[in-house]
């Protein structure tokens, strides 16, 4: 069982070891995002808010995680969209139409996650109110 979790690799490195170094990497595309980008601060801040309340507000433990959930999708649509955003700078700074229909997308992502994450949390809520 171990060898399976830390078979050695083309290179060496242990399955495992390279699973908390992806790991690691991703904590620290979180904190760039987090430093360069105000929708990544609001949207954690959101998540942060949202993760006391749904114990409050859902109805029940797989409505929690839908809620939940669909937060975590919003914010990482929004890791994906700033990625785009990021490398079409880096392409080029000028104002280019294909551009910004590049972007113009990445933000039409962002506001159907948007529109996802309001139809769970409207419906949990609507359950736990007896609306439903």
């Amino acid at each position: 069982m171990i060898r399976g979790i830390c078979g050695s690799t083309a290179a060496g490195t242990c399955r495992l070891e390279r699973l908390v170094k992806a790991f690691w990497n991703s904590c620290a595309g979180i904190g760039v995002a987090y430093r360069s980008e105000a929708a990544i601060r609001q949207e954690i801040f959101v998540l942060f808010m949202a993760l006391p309340l749904v114990f409050v507000l859902a109805p029940g433990v797989w409505q929690g995680v839908a809620m939940i959930g669909s937060v975590l999708l919003v914010l990482a649509v929004e890791l994906l969209n700033t990625c785009a955003e990021k490398l079409c700078d880096h392409v080029t700074p000028d104002r280019h139409p294909q551009i910004k229909a590049v972007k113009d997308m990445g933000s039409a992502a962002v506001l159907c996650s948007m529109c996802i994450a309001a139809l769970v949390w409207l419906a949990g809520i609507a359950e736990r109110i007896g609306l439903f």
